[in-house]
């Protein structure tokens, strides 16, 4: 389109998709489609994905033309009047190709498979000694605040204390409509800054702690060959009661292609525990294939939300000012209790935004 007021690369893709969905409705046309139904499935899946991207090219085709139109008659009318209601027409249809091409951005993006999945969420206390597994304590109780608030249900798979109110390991998995899409944005490192109980001299102190968090992953994502585990059972520690404490039933396996660890404790039975165990170790090795592919859509264009680093400092949580900051998005929030008593709505929803926009900027490159 001569002089397009939108990008010509949002109107190539819209154009693509048209396209594709004619081909799509010419195979479902096909005599004999009905005995494949494994095809048939996928056709109609793809079919339903396109067509409201499809229609709004569409409606986006003849809005363009009728701007074209009215801007040929402001230039060759010569009559200021007839020049001027063009030209507020030329302006109405601008707006409406505005708010059409986010539309089609949206549509564009390609619908996360993981989203709805439950997530197995790890959480490790880091450097700042007891004050970092005092919060790495706190974390964990946030996030339960957050499934409670959400009607989610928490299932622990393994505990490790430290002093009185600390947690020096924390793996769980929650589940929920949408927990995965919304918790995801909570990998990283999370810091805080406060006065420790027993500083006596009220200087402020700076501890951290990682918090991972993982798709639950089916058996049909990950296949485990079961001669690539090493399993070893050992005596449980820690409470439990005397029969977790006197028999073997912790259970620690070994992924030996990747030098991955999972041990369970958390049931007196030996294979809770194993299953527990073997549910943590598929969600890791789903997590490293995704991990894997973001770093390769990352090194062709910058990801500014949701790769899940978590070698980086993600969120600030500082007692003295009341305040929480999210380093990625640059968003301060002076409610601290708030959001560690587990509402966390304003920032997910937040973070949730600023990956929406990059990928539909995405979309339409």
């Amino acid at each position: 389109m001569k002089n397009s007021i939108l990008d010509p690369r949002l109107l190539q893709r819209l154009n693509e998709a048209d396209v594709r969905l004619r081909e799509v409705d010419e195979q479902l046309a096909m005599p004999g489609l009905s005995g494949d139904l494994e095809l048939l499935r996928s056709l109609g899946q793809e079919r339903a994905e396109l067509e409201p991207v499809a229609r709004t090219a569409q409606e986006i085709g003849r809005l363009l033309e009728e701007y074209e139109s009215a801007g040929g008659l402001a230039e060759e009318s010569g009559d200021p009047e007839m020049e001027a209601l063009a030209r507020e027409e030329m302006e109405r249809i601008r707006k409406r190709l505005g708010v059409l091409s986010h539309t089609a951005r949206e549509l564009l993006i390609p619908p996360d498979p993981l989203e709805d999945r439950p997530a197995v969420v790890e959480i490790r206390a880091g450097t700042g000694g007891d004050e970092a597994g005092l919060f790495a304590g706190d974390l964990l109780r946030m996030y339960r605040r957050l499934a409670e608030r959400k009607g989610w249900k928490v299932e622990l798979f393994g505990l490790t204390e430290g002093i009185p109110g600390s947690v020096k390991e924390a793996i769980f998995a929650v589940h929920g409509r949408g927990v995965y899409g919304r918790l995801r944005f909570e990998s990283g490192v999370h810091r805080v800054q406060r006065v420790p109980q027993t500083e006596s001299q009220g200087r402020i102190h700076t501890s951290a702690a990682t918090v991972a968090v993982l798709p639950e992953a089916e058996e049909v994502d990950v296949q485990i060959d079961p001669s690539d585990l090493r399993i070893d059972v050992f005596r449980s520690s820690g409470p439990g009661g005397q029969s977790v404490n006197t028999t073997d039933s912790a259970v620690r396996i070994t992924h030996i292609p990747t030098g991955l660890v999972v041990s369970c404790q958390d049931e007196k039975s030996q294979h809770k525990n194993k299953a527990k165990a073997l549910k943590v170790l598929r969600s890791r090795l789903l997590d490293s294939k995704i991990a894997e592919a973001e770093a390769e859509r990352a090194r062709e264009r910058r990801i500014q939300v949701g790769t899940g680093d978590r070698s980086a400092k993600i969120r600030t949580y500082n007692y003295p000012q009341n305040r929480v900051t999210d380093h990625r998005i640059g968003l301060t929030l002076h409610r601290l209790e708030e959001t560690l008593d587990g509402d966390l709505d304003e920032l997910i929803a937040a973070l949730r935004l600023a990956q929406e926009e990059e990928q539909m900027e995405a979309a339409g490159s």
